[in-house]
């Protein structure tokens, strides 16, 4: 019955010409007006994520495809797989993932952000084998080079994340999991979790290369990002902030030391940076270094406040990290401080859950807003 009603859905979407504009394809998603059987059209909008991910999967062409997300709140009872078989996407002509209203517009506030929480089944079966640990889920796993994705505010999975010994019930709100794609862009982006109510275990875990970083937010996840492809190159993550992480702020497992890391603030967490080595993944070399040298990151422009920890090494969900000497950061125009920094708490303001107006971190300029 399901494949039924997809297939009357793209056929619909054929008939509209609505797959084949030569300015490139527009799907508009709204939770509360829309549905999965629509169009897809701004008047005629479907309902969730993973049906739009159907429509691009089904569809051919080398137009640009940008799906625009109203405000609301999306509740994602499966996986949104980006695979097109028949299309390929490029640098100028991409797949675009965004919220209709960008931090940056006028009209924008803290409730205009498109709300992701993660309701699916977890599954036995991860990156093609039992999960050793329970049960994982995948929010949009994005299996296609030249993809950005903008401006939403994403959520854990109400689940408890070590109800039995051994246990770790986690969620993957973006993935992407083949390491031969490229170029992946996650900007203007909240991603936000509890510990209690809704962990948000690890907001990015991406293979390949050119994953980029650049004004999001990191509010009390486990942890933020995994830059894992071994030797990959050309990420970045830059103008972001992250708070409170439980578990690390962000994790190198053994990239090329091109990682362009700029103007970041890391703030109120555990440790501030895990880096992943080749005696950690009984790999003989590491980036351009052999696997008896660290390899160099330069760290540029930010700040690293009130964190439990500085740097680790080791790996895995259960975070079995160990201290390192912090050998393999360079430090340029960076501090790192024992004084935890402060948050701005009123919802009404724009710079909610920004660093407080006046302060050091906030003169930074790491957040939502590129203006």
């Amino acid at each position: 019955m399901k494949d039924k009603v997809l297939m009357s859905v793209i056929l619909l979407l054929f008939c509209a010409g609505f797959l084949s504009a030569q300015n490139g394809t527009m799907i508009y998603i709204n939770p509360a007006t829309g549905d999965d059987t629509n169009t897809g059209t701004k008047d005629q909008p479907l309902r969730t994520i993973p049906a739009a991910a159907d429509a691009v999967n089904e569809s051919n062409g080398d137009e640009p495809v940008t799906i625009v997300l109203s405000p609301g709140i999306y509740s994602m009872d499966r996986t949104a797989l980006f695979q097109p078989p028949n299309r390929n996407f490029t640098k100028e002509a991409r797949l675009t993932i965004r919220a209709e209203i960008l931090p940056d517009d006028e009209e924008w506030n803290a409730g205009s952000m498109p709300t992701i929480i993660h309701t699916m089944p977890l599954s036995e079966n991860w990156n093609g084998r039992k999960d050793p640990f329970g049960g994982v889920a995948y929010g949009m796993q994005v299996e296609t080079s030249h993809v950005t994705i903008q401006g939403l505010k994403i959520l854990g999975i109400p689940v408890v994340e070590h109800p039995l010994e051994g246990y770790i019930q986690r969620i993957y709100p973006i993935g992407r999991m083949n390491p031969e794609l490229d170029d992946l862009e996650i900007s203007q982006c909240l991603f936000a979790g509890d510990e209690v109510t809704n962990p948000n275990h690890l907001p990015i875990l991406a293979n390949g290369t050119g994953i980029a970083v650049d004004h999001c937010i990191f509010y009390k996840v486990k942890q933020a990002i995994v830059y894992w492809s071994r030797n990959s190159t050309g990420h970045s993550m830059r103008n972001s902030l992250i708070y409170g992480n439980y578990g690390c702020g962000i994790w190198t497992s053994a990239i090329a030391n091109d990682f362009e890391f700029d103007n970041n603030v890391i703030a109120n967490g555990n440790y501030v940076w895990i880096s992943q080595t080749s005696r950690d993944r009984g790999q003989q070399e590491v980036g351009n270094a052999s696997s008896s040298d660290p390899i160099l990151y330069k760290v540029k422009n930010s700040l690293f406040a009130g964190n439990e920890k500085y740097v680790g090494s080791g790996g895995g969900p259960a975070l079995n990290f160990r201290d390192v000497e912090p050998v393999m950061l360079e430090l340029i125009n960076t501090e790192i401080t024992e004084t935890p920094i402060e948050l701005e708490f009123d919802q009404t303001k724009k710079n909610y859950l920004h660093p407080i107006e006046g302060s050091e971190a906030a003169k930074m300029g790491v957040g939502f807003f590129k203006k």
